[in-house]
């Protein structure tokens, strides 16, 4: 008689049980990996993000008080998008990639992360630009004066804890900053909070874009920001 060649139910059970210990190594290991290259991809887009800053002031091309000082801008005028401020013009080649003038609820999304640009108005408090990018209408509230010298830049999580842990920052002194979300978690997630433009400050309160910035210590959001080497 000819005898059935199979697995009996006991190895069936030892190769199921031998499955679930891979997958419960390797399943963490790979959400951990992509965490940090959303973070290591954050940090990279903060740094590009303050060099097309550096060569959009240099140039003056956007200059709406017409004193030879250039300004900074905004995504939806650094990816040449929208026009600039000021201006009928877009910024040609642009400084920054195409893809940030994909401007949502004044807001890019990128590789698990959101970022947010604010330009001061004549207190040194930040302004977000239009829904769509840029100040096409120079009717936000930006400041000539103050923007010859000041903007800032966030970076948090689209989902904390899935696509990213830390927050970044950058202005015009190009240091990124990290912070350790031990006060504020910042996600886009249903319920979650965004920073505010003087999140990373030293202060307490509402306080202005020339306020120093919490570089090793603790921001106005509680957290405390690092720089990130």
């Amino acid at each position: 008689m000819k005898r059935e060649q199979g697995f009996t139910l006991i190895e069936l059970m030892i190769v199921v049980a031998i499955i679930a210990i891979i997958a419960s190594i390797a399943i963490p290991n790979l959400l951990s990996a992509r965490l940090n290259a959303n973070e290591s991809a954050a940090i990279a887009t903060l740094k590009n993000i303050s060099s097309a800053q550096s060569q959009c002031q240099a140039s003056s091309v956007i200059d709406v008080n017409n004193n030879g000082a250039g300004e900074y801008g905004y995504f939806g005028e650094l990816s040449g998008a929208q026009t600039v401020r000021g201006g009928t013009q877009r910024i040609s080649p642009p400084v920054l990639s195409t893809a940030f003038g994909n401007v949502a609820a004044a807001r890019v999304a990128r590789s698990g992360y959101t970022f947010q640009m604010f330009l001061p108005d004549d207190a040194a408090a930040g302004i977000a630009e239009d829904a769509t990018g840029g100040d096409t209408g120079n009717d936000n509230g930006v400041d000539a004066g103050q923007a010859e010298t000041l903007w800032c830049c966030y970076a948090w999580p689209q989902v904390y804890g899935n696509s990213g842990k830390r927050t970044f920052f950058v202005n015009q002194s190009g240091d990124v900053l990290a912070t350790n979300a031990a006060a504020v978690q910042y996600s886009n997630a249903t319920g979650g909070t965004v920073p505010d433009y003087d999140a990373a400050f030293i202060g307490t309160g509402t306080i202005a874009m020339s306020a120093a910035v919490a570089a090793n210590t603790v921001g106005v959001d509680g957290n405390t920001w690092v720089v990130v080497n």
